[in-house]
């Protein structure tokens, strides 16, 4: 079994799990290896190497710090770092299938259906659609609470 350290064309980073070198290259040159967050096929592969040396050696290749840095800065190492960011990416598509399961998909007729929910001339729900920047400020100036997200495409169900 092959572990790779992947990333997309918008630098979204995450793991591959191959059973060889060829089934990699296949995958990647087929298109059917996307990125699980933008769903891009632009997959490339990372160099990764094993972990050598302990704190000494990471300390000497590292140039000290001549500016003084607020009390508050946490320093992380790669490997934290990287623990960190997958936390992220995976509290980010809990929400977003939490967010999709627990609303109703009014696609284009977004902006509408919002006004008819909140002048109650339709029950009160949970809506997802697409509308225009344009149609987001003029619901948010009348007063519709509105979150606009960037556009991805609708998670798929081979995430982990």
């Amino acid at each position: 079994m092959k572990v790779y350290n992947l990333a997309c064309l918008h630098e979204h980073h995450f793991e591959g799990w191959f059973s060889s070198e060829a089934d990699f290259l296949s995958q990647q040159s087929g298109g059917s290896l996307c990125c699980p967050i933008c769903d891009t096929a632009e997959v490339r592969r990372l160099p990764s190497a094993p972990h050598i040396g302990g704190r000494a050696l990471q300390e000497q290749s590292q140039p000290a710090s001549t500016v003084s840095e607020p009390a508050q800065t946490i320093a992380l190492s790669n490997s934290d770092h990287g623990q960190l960011e997958k936390q992220i990416q995976a509290t980010f598509m809990k929400a977003m299938r939490d967010l999709v399961n627990k609303s109703e998909d009014v696609g284009s007729s977004f902006a509408e259906e919002a006004r008819k929910i909140h002048y109650k001339e339709t029950p009160e729900r949970s809506i997802r659609g697409q509308t225009s920047t344009d149609e987001v400020s003029a619901l948010r100036e009348e007063g519709i609470d509105v979150l606009a997200l960037p556009k991805i495409p609708l998670l798929k169900n081979t995430l982990q």
